[in-house]
């Protein structure tokens, strides 16, 4: 009975959460951020789904013959095949915004798959189970792997195009990645006992919890695109490189337009807004900092951290009241945290121990 009720609420909750995300044009959790709506729909499909394959797999609970416990398992393993499988899939592809990846080789890679439940379930016999064992786990090795890659490669994007990298974090991709692949173990592993079904139906629960927060919280970036620069003109800069006199001509704008004016204090400023601003394209802007050894995220944040020790000598000179997260604030952080790690990253000392030697 307690495993029913488990079981029920699991399959409400995805029901709920996937009624949400589809339907709820605002976000609860994040007011104010713009969230991927291709994200939102991904992620509502997919626990749309993970109801429908509880619905499912539910009449498992009251069988007792064991051929026909095998066939529902192989109906029910053909169905997430089709469609959890690859829709979470989806979800850690869209949850990269650096460019749009294909979706088709999803398609591809599960197809085997399908097609190894489907004449398991037409000849009632599992002998080819170990045949389709093995291939999903080259297949989830194989994701891991690619994932890995991929979220590095994000992660440079993102350091290359902002300064402000809250809510647009990179490992929380590799979290969703680590519950997924926990969820696929203890799905392999359930007709074991009773333990590894209860540990399935908490883990939906945590991966149901965690999918809704990211896909509200989750910064849309789509207005980036990896291939909006000319494919010539992007392997003509890679294969030359900038010439010393545009780089000194982008380093007089970028005082001209950015330091001057203290466009660096604008919340959520992107390598583009600064481009355009200064009257040249993101991907030099991208050559340009490449070439000083810096990322576009230290740049932004060396200007602001400057500001930010200047705002505090003044504060302290006029012995005026202040909070560092004020200070903070005025130099274009949104988030405290943010600022903090931005600062150990440019004076190597955390904001208390920077003060406390300033002011002996």
């Amino acid at each position: 009975m307690i495993y029913l009720m488990l079981y029920a609420s699991v399959m409400a909750f995805s029901l709920i959460a996937s009624c949400y995300l589809l339907f709820r044009r605002a976000n609860a959790i994040a007011p104010n951020i713009t969230s991927s709506v291709r994200l939102r729909r991904f992620t509502a499909a997919f626990l749309g789904t993970i109801t429908l394959s509880y619905l499912l797999y539910l009449p498992l609970i009251y069988m007792t013959s064991v051929e026909d416990i095998q066939m529902l398992y192989f109906v029910g393993a053909m169905f997430d095949f089709l469609t959890c499988f690859p829709l979470v899939i989806a979800i850690l592809f869209t949850m990269l915004q650096d460019h749009r990846r294909p979706l088709w080789p999803i398609g591809v890679m599960m197809s085997p798959l399908v097609v190894g439940m489907m004449v398991c379930a037409i000849t009632r016999s599992d002998a080819i189970m170990p045949v389709l064992y093995a291939y999903f786990l080259l297949l989830g090795i194989g994701l891991i792997i690619y994932m890995i890659r991929a979220t590095r490669q994000y992660g440079r994007w993102l350091r290359d195009n902002y300064a402000d990298l809250e809510h647009k974090e990179v490992w929380q991709s590799l979290v969703v990645l680590a519950i997924i692949m926990m969820a696929f173990s203890l799905y392999a592993y359930e007709h074991l006992g009773l333990f590894f079904k209860y540990a399935a139906r908490i883990n939906t629960i945590i991966l149901t919890g965690f999918l809704v927060w990211r896909a509200e919280t989750l910064s849309d970036l789509s207005q980036f695109d990896s291939k909006s620069v000319s494919t010539n003109v992007a392997s003509e800069t890679i294969n030359n490189g900038l010439s010393s006199a545009v780089q000194d001509k982008i380093g007089q704008l970028l005082q001209q337009h950015c330091v001057s004016t203290q466009l660096y204090l604008q919340h959520d400023l992107n390598s583009q807004q600064l481009a355009k601003a200064i009257g040249t394209n993101r991907f030099y802007l991208s050559q340009y900092f490449s070439s000083r050894g810096q990322h576009y995220n230290d740049y932004i944040n060396e200007l602001r951290i400057q500001h930010f020790i200047s705002l505090y000598h003044k504060a302290i000179d006029d012995n005026r009241d202040f909070t560092v997260q004020q200070l903070a604030q005025e130099c274009g952080y949104h988030s405290y945290s943010t600022f903090s790690r931005a600062f150990k990253q440019q004076t190597g000392k955390n904001v208390t121990t920077w003060m406390g030697d300033t002011d002996e």
